[in-house]
């Protein structure tokens, strides 16, 4: 979710192609987006006087950040490629670049001592010119995104010249500054390794790690082959790799300049390569296809990472034409028809697959036109693309297919999926490439299985990223937004993590023969809603079957069908399925002396569970039949009789990725055998659902990284549960699983500003809370890393055990990665923002304080939670404290509308009815049909007369 305290993006519309490579890895579209702050009205300061810049000033100023931005690209262009350059050619630029290096640092030095000048002056047309040249490093549009890192150093003078400034003004740059600061702080640290390479090398030496392995591999391989044996095996069907098309000028279009969809140069070439993408944005392609198999996995991948993609296809795998020009589709033409259902464009990739580049040109338009023939009968639409194989074309060849209306894409991000059998080792490729460049069209081909396997470990690292992806619409090349949050089809949380989401939920309350349960049913619908609003759950997914519809023989039919969906289509391997059971559970024991446990059906007699109920060996049965990833089954009722296999293990830093290729079946239930389940809980639950979903809202991520596992669900709800009822919740994963985790992935809670509105449990629910809080902490034993030192503190753990029942009656310690995830500031923040918010509504205010303060430790300019933290101090009878952070909630964000509110409520209960009037008409300008307008403005505009509002408690 997107802080309303991020300010507005910069007006900038191009980045030159010339900034390639270095430049272009460090180059960022929304780089300073923000960075220039919205129109503040702090209440209590008299308005500024506007000054006019002194031209003498704006010119010199203007000067010196040329001279800084002149020698900054310069130094980007001499060391793009140093590397590759023949060692007398790399010491000449190493030598230049090291006067460039210097130089530069003597103009951000001029440029610092003017600003400094105007600052011990403090001489307001001075400060005006600073302003401007501040306009112009935020938002030029002339420059490059990637040009605005110029001015850090700079940038950090300004804030601490200005930080002391006995003018407003003065003061009001400091702020910029620094909040421009922080937003390259950001990207600094994203491009750290980048900076590193290009500028480093000045200021440090260091050594570079080697692969001697790898090394002592390729020179055995290379004492039996020789790569100019191989090329000369290979000469005669070569591409000429000499013959380049020249490159012209092509205007683009002003609509796309605005846009900013096709990002590049005023002029761009006549290819497309990538370069030209906005930063941290990629265009996947696929070539050679279509494939009867492998293009529908790969359009399944992208569909559950909503990535879109351009595929070049080969014209013989779509149909044929004969010399006459009629055509005969293929097989192959409804599987391109199928990428075009999904919403991917199809090009032409050429007929034959040959190198064009040697082709007459006869022929090059006729492998062209022909595949253009069978494309347009695959019903294709919109601007037409075409990739040379193997990139082989010179001036005539491209020539010719411009001559057809077709624009020639290439690539900047090679996976060489095509010569590497290694999924891991593509997928390596791939982000190292992007690393390095920051932006590309990348090159994969969906005619291999081992470009299905690398796919997703490609996307995963991506979206961890935050890089965006482009797709090729109306003729240009679109970054696509990631959907906003009040979109009507949100990017719901898991969406990224498993190709389709399914669950069986059960609830029965109405027994015919078992005793009749109150809040089963209850429980049922409230996992069930969680499942869709929270998790991503699709409604036509999710199986609901309450009191009589949950027999014995609907519950059956309904487990059955999921392990026939593998064959008609629907449940396939990516795949997870949750099961939810609220009922009565009993546990039998055999002549053997073994227990065998039992779920009840609503119909199932008491003295007959063989034939009328459902054994926990059938369910476990049922499990491993699934096709799907990941199967967790949930029983809130309590028996024994299934003995389960130890919970996962922490989890590494490429958990996602790993768990991904592991199967899972896990099992949670309520309580062993004897126990009876509590069914009077908070909130119309039962104790077991209630924690549950206490945990579900986040309470269960245990380390931080947005995701809760079934075993940190289980570290968090047995103990918890064990502390508040008489009952033992046991965990564990079914014989057949394979160590893998069913996984939640929890979305950022919808923006909540706290105001008297704000809704909070009752105190027997928030006592309760605590209480579980307090026993899974007290549960949780830290387990040090195998490679910490011994005897080292329990803080340098890496992992937390707690000790649970299995479903056999004995102990078993589950353990779980409890190393806080890494994750940017802005992210953090916003969590323990969302915490803060859990705390609040469970009445826990001092833990409330301390998560909105760490807000806004982690983002200073965190308006949302500074006018959380104002509420808390409201509501602990601080009106006083209160609004100050109200205050600054509004310098923040002056269009928080309940941030008036609540500063209105708090000036009137410290007795300033002045000045509270003044906060209520701000706020009813803004929200004029809030409930309480009303009575607000009745008393602003006839204090004498109306009634004085009673502010909330």
């Amino acid at each position: 979710m997107k802080d309303k305290n991020h300010r507005r993006a910069t007006g900038r519309i191009t980045i030159r192609a010339a900034a390639t490579s270095a430049a272009a890895a460090l180059a960022v579209l929304t780089l300073l987006a923000g960075c220039k702050p919205a129109a503040e009205t702090p209440q209590a300061l008299a308005p500024l006087q506007a000054a006019s810049a002194s031209p003498t000033v704006s010119a010199t100023l203007r000067q010196q950040s040329d001279e800084v931005l002149a020698r900054y690209r310069q130094m980007i262009v001499l060391m793009d490629g140093e590397a590759a350059l023949k060692p007398a050619e790399r010491d000449a630029v190493h030598a230049v670049g090291l006067m460039l290096f210097h130089d530069m640092q003597e103009s951000i030095n001029a440029l610092g001592g003017t600003a400094s000048g105007i600052a011990r002056s403090t001489d307001p047309a001075g400060i005006a010119a600073i302003s401007e040249l501040l306009d112009r490093i935020e938002g030029e549009p002339s420059w490059f995104d990637a040009d605005r890192l110029a001015f850090k150093e700079f940038l950090s003078q300004l804030s601490q010249q200005f930080s002391t400034s006995q003018s407003l003004a003065g003061l009001k740059l400091a702020k910029r500054a620094g909040e421009d600061l922080t937003v390259l702080a950001d990207i600094e640290q994203t491009y750290e390794q980048e900076l590193r390479d290009t500028f480093g090398r000045f200021a440090q030496r260091g050594i570079v790690p080697k692969r001697e392995k790898w090394s002592d591999y390729v020179a055995k391989l290379k004492a039996l082959y020789g790569r100019d044996r191989i090329l000369k095996d290979y000469a005669t069907i070569l591409p000429d790799l000499q013959a380049r098309p020249t490159v012209t000028e092509i205007t683009v279009p002003a609509e796309a300049a605005a846009s900013g969809a096709m990002r590049g140069p005023s002029k761009e070439e006549r290819e497309f390569f990538g370069r030209q993408l906005p930063p941290k944005t990629v265009l996947l392609t696929f070539d050679d296809g279509p494939h009867p198999r492998y293009t529908d996995e790969i359009l399944e991948i992208l569909k559950r990472y909503q990535a879109p993609a351009v595929f070049f296809e080969l014209g013989r795998n779509l149909g044929t034409v004969d010399a006459k020009g009629n055509i005969k589709p293929g097989p192959g033409t409804q599987v391109a028809q199928r990428v075009l259902a999904a919403g991917h464009p199809i090009a032409n990739h050429s007929f034959s697959h040959g190198v064009m580049s040697k082709f007459e040109l006869d022929k090059v338009k006729q492998e062209a036109s022909s595949t253009e023939a069978l494309l347009d009968a695959a019903g294709r639409s919109g601007q037409a693309l075409f990739r040379f194989p193997y990139g082989a074309r010179n001036d005539a060849a491209l020539s010719t297919i411009e001559a057809l209306k077709l624009r020639s894409m290439m690539w900047n991000v090679d996976s060489l999926d095509w010569s590497d059998p290694i999924p891991k080792s593509i997928a390596a490729r791939v982000l190292g490439e992007l690393g390095k460049q920051q932006r590309g069209i990348v090159l994969f081909h969906d005619i291999h299985a081992r470009t299905v396997e690398a796919l997703p470990l490609v996307l995963d690292q991506l979206k961890a990223e935050g890089y965006k992806f482009a797709a090729w619409k109306d003729g240009k090349i679109v970054p696509v937004e990631p959907p906003a949050a009040d979109a009507a089809a949100p990017d719901l949380a898991g969406a990224n993590l498993y190709r389709e989401s399914y669950a069986l939920v059960i609830g029965i309350d109405q027994y015919k023969s078992w005793p009749r349960l109150q809040h089963a049913v209850r429980d049922a619908r409230a996992i069930q809603d969680t499942l869709q609003t929270q998790f991503g759950f699709k409604p036509e997914n999710v199986t609901a079957l309450t009191d009589g519809e949950a027999t014995r023989a609907n519950i059956l039919r309904a487990l059955n069908a999921m392990t026939r969906k593998g064959t008609d289509g629907k449940l396939k391997r990516d795949d997870r399925v949750f099961v939810f059971f609220a009922g009565h559970g009993s546990t039998r024991k055999l002549p053997s002396g073994r227990d065998v446990g039992y779920i009840i059906p609503v119909d199932a007699g008491t003295d007959d569970l063989q034939t009328d109920a459902i054994a926990m060996p059938q369910l476990q049965e049922l499990g491993e039949a699934l096709p799907a990833k990941h199967a967790f089954f949930v029983i809130d009722a309590c028996y024994s009789g299934l003995g389960l296999t130890r919970g996962g293990a922490p989890g590494g830093n490429n958990f996602v990725r790993d768990n991904a290729r592991r199967l899972g079946r896990q099992m949670m239930t309520a309580g062993g055998a004897d126990q009876q389940v509590a069914d009077d809980g908070p909130g119309g639950h039962s104790v077991f659902t209630w924690t549950l979903l206490q945990a579900l809202s986040g309470k269960a991520d245990l380390n931080g990284d947005g995701l809760i596992t079934a075993t940190e669900l289980a570290a968090y709800v047995a103990p918890a549960v064990s502390a508040i009822a008489h009952q033992t919740p046991a965990f564990g994963s079914l014989p057949g699983s394979e160590g893998g985790e069913f996984i939640f992935e929890l979305a950022s809670a919808q923006e909540q500003a706290l105001s008297g509105d704000s809704n909070q449990l009752d105190a027997k629910a928030s006592a309760l809370a605590k209480q579980a809080d307090a026993a899974r902490d007290a549960q949780l034993q830290p387990v040090a890393s195998a490679s910490a030192p011994a005897g080292a503190a329990p803080a340098s753990a890496t992992a937390v055990q707690v000790t649970l029942k299995n479903l056999d009656g004995t102990d078993t310690a589950i353990a779980t990665s409890a190393a806080p995830a890494a994750v940017p500031a802005r992210v953090a923040a916003q969590r323990a923002n969302d915490r803060g918010l859990q705390l609040y509504k469970e009445r826990r205010y001092d833990e409330a304080e301390a998560a909105f303060t760490e807000a806004l430790k982690l983002q200073p300019k965190f308006a949302l939670a500074a006018n959380n933290l104002g509420f808390i101090y409201y509501k602990r009878d601080k009106p006083v404290e209160a609004a100050r952070w109200y205050r600054k909630a509004i310098e923040m964000d002056g269009s928080r509308a309940l941030a008036h509110l609540n500063l209105g409520d708090a000036l009137l209960r410290a007795g300033e009815d002045a000045q509270a009037q003044a906060a209520y008409r701000t706020f009813i300008e803004l929200s004029p049909k809030h409930p309480r307008a009303p009575e607000l403005k009745a008393w602003v505009e006839h204090p004498d007369t109306a009634k004085k509002p009673e502010p909330a408690r």
